[in-house]
C-alpha cells in the first residue's frame, strides 16, 4: 500500500519540479513512523504536503508495533538515542500492547510505552497545547489563549509498586542504604483487606523537569505556573516545589524579568480553580499524573485530542514532537474493510510542522521555518473556511460545513497551501 502511494508521489514529484524549487534541508530530522489509522495519515501527509514541497531529509525508524517485535523494541532506543545525535525528532502515534494486542499481533512480550521509554532516554518534559481554529470555541469561553500543559514526564503512579492486602497486618515504608542503617516509616496497620501503593521520583528527574519549564517559557514568552499538593505531601510534593524555587532564583529569575515574564506557585486546587477563570496564554507545569489528566481536560474543552500539538523537551535542548492521540484504531479497521473513514490529521500535521521549524531554527533555515509556518495556516484558513473532518463538524459553530474524508481533507490542506507557494 505504502509503495504504491511513493511511486505515485515520485511521479508527481517529476511534473512539480518545473513549478518550484523545493525548501532544502541541511540535517535530518529522526522520523519515527508508527501504527494504525495514524500511519496511514501519516504517509498521506508526506506524499501530499511535505514532498512536493520540502526535499525531506529525515533518518527513518519504524516505531510499528510490527517491527517493535522483529527488534525485540531495541527500534525505539535506537529512534530514542538517534533523537539525542541530531536534537530534533517527529514520532507518529504508536501502539503500547495489552494482554488482546499480544494476542491479536504474536508478540513475543508485552512490550512498555514506546513514548516511556522516549522520554525516559531523553529525561524530557511533555510539552501540549491546544490548536485553536475560529468556528471551534473552548466551553470556558474566558479562554482567549491556549494552555499549555507541561507534563513532568517520569515517577509517581506510572513507576508505582503495588500489592493487595489480603487482611489484618503492617505496611511500612523501608529505605535500605548501602552503607547504614536501615529506616523504616508505618504506611497503615491493617485490620481488614485494602490495598496499598509505593511511589517514587528522582531529585535529577525534577531537576531536568523544572529546567526545561523554565527554558520553554522563555523560548515561547509565556509566565510559568507550577502546582503541587505540597501543603498535605510534606516531603513528596514539597521536594518539587523546593526544587523549582531554588533552580528559578539561581538560574532564571534575572532572565524572567528581562523577558517580561513570571513564575507562580500554588497549590494543584487553587490552579485549577484559577486556570477556569484565566483568559489563558501561560505554561502551566504539572507532575506526572496530573499532566496527564489536565492535558485531556484541556483538549476536551478546547475540541478533541486532535487538536492538540505535544511536544517533548529535554533540559538539552533535545525535543521530539508528536500528536496527543492514539492510533486511532476504529478507524484503521474501516480503512481496512475498504470503508470510507474522515480522521482528523492536524495533531500529526502540525508534529510535522512543529519538528520542520525547529530543525530550521536550528539551522538557520528561514524557508523551513516559515513553510512550517503556512502549513500551519494552511490548516487553520482550511477548516475556518467550512472544510474539515466530521469530528469537528459535530461541534463547529460555522453554518453548513463541509465533511471531507480523512485523504480529501489533507488534499484541501494542500489546495490552500499550494496558493502560498504557486
Amino acid at each position: 500500500m505504502y509503495q504504491g502511494a511513493r511511486a505515485m508521489n515520485e511521479e508527481f514529484q517529476e511534473s512539480e519540479e518545473n513549478v518550484m524549487e523545493k525548501i532544502k534541508m541541511t540535517t535530518p530530522i529522526v522520523e519515527m513512523d508508527g501504527d494504525e489509522m495514524t500511519r496511514i495519515l501519516w504517509q498521506y501527509i508526506k506524499d501530499e504536503l511535505l514532498l512536493p514541497f520540502v526535499d525531506l531529509h529525515t533518518e527513518y525508524y519504524d516505531l510499528g508495533l510490527v517491527h517493535r517485535n522483529e527488534t525485540d523494541d531495541r527500534v525505539t532506543i535506537d529512534a530514542a538515542n538517534a533523537t539525542k545525535k541530531y536534537g530534533v525528532a517527529v514520532k507518529c502515534a504508536t501502539i503500547t500492547p495489552n494482554a488482546a494486542r499480544v494476542k491479536e499481533y504474536d508478540l513475543k512480550e508485552m512490550y512498555k510505552s514506546p513514548n516511556g521509554t522516549i522520554r525516559a532516554i531523553l529525561d524530557g518534559t511533555v510539552f501540549r497545547a491546544p490548536i485553536r481554529v475560529k468556528g471551534i470555541e473552548p466551553c470556558v469561553k474566558n479562554w482567549k489563549k491556549p494552555i499549555t500543559i507541561a507534563r513532568h514526564a517520569y515517577g509517581d503512579v506510572y513507576k508505582s509498586s503495588e500489592m493487595v492486602i489480603p487482611g489484618p497486618g503492617k505496611v511500612e515504608l523501608v529505605y535500605t542504604p548501602e552503607d547504614g542503617d536501615e529506616s523504616r516509616v508505618l504506611v497503615h496497620e491493617f485490620q481488614s483487606t485494602g490495598v496499598v501503593q509505593g511511589q517514587h521520583n528522582l531529585n535529577p528527574s525534577i531537576k531536568s523537569f523544572a529546567r526545561s519549564c523554565f527554558n520553554y517559557a522563555l523560548d515561547t514568552r509565556q509566565d510559568l505556573w507550577f502546582a503541587t499538593k505540597d501543603t498535605i505531601s510534606k516531603k513528596y510534593d514539597h521536594t518539587f516545589k523546593d526544587i523549582f524555587e531554588e533552580i528559578f532564583e539561581a538560574e532564571y529569575a534575572a532572565k524572567f524579568q528581562e523577558a517580561g515574564i513570571t513564575y507562580f506557585y500554588t497549590l494543584i486546587d487553587d490552579a485549577v480553580a484559577r486556570v477556569m477563570k484565566a483568559e489563558g496564554g501561560f505554561i502551566w507545569a504539572c507532575k506526572n499524573y496530573d499532566g496527564d489528566v489536565m492535558s485531556d481536560m484541556i483538549s476536551s474543552a478546547c475540541g478533541s485530542l486532535a487538536m492538540m500539538t505535544s511536544v517533548l523537551v529535554s533540559p538539552s535542548g533535545v525535543y521530539e514532537y508528536e500528536a496527543a492521540h492514539g492510533t486511532v484504531m476504529r478507524h484503521y479497521y474501516k480503512h481496512l474493510a475498504g470503508e470510507e473513514t474522515s480522521t482528523n490529521s492536524v495533531a500529526t500535521i502540525f508534529a510535522w510542522t512543529g519538528a520542520l521549524r525547529k530543525r530550521g531554527e536550528l539551522d538557520g533555515l528561514d524557508d523551513l521555518s516559515a513553510f512550517a509556518d503556512n502549513l500551519e495556516k494552511a490548516c487553520i484558513d482550511t477548516i475556518e473556511s467550512g472544510k474539515m473532518t466530521k469530528d469537528l463538524a459535530l461541534i463547529t459553530e460555522t453554518e453548513n460545513p463541509t465533511v471531507l474524508n480523512s485523504l480529501d481533507f489533507i488534499r484541501a490542506v494542500r489546495s490552500t497551501l499550494e496558493g502560498f507557494y504557486l
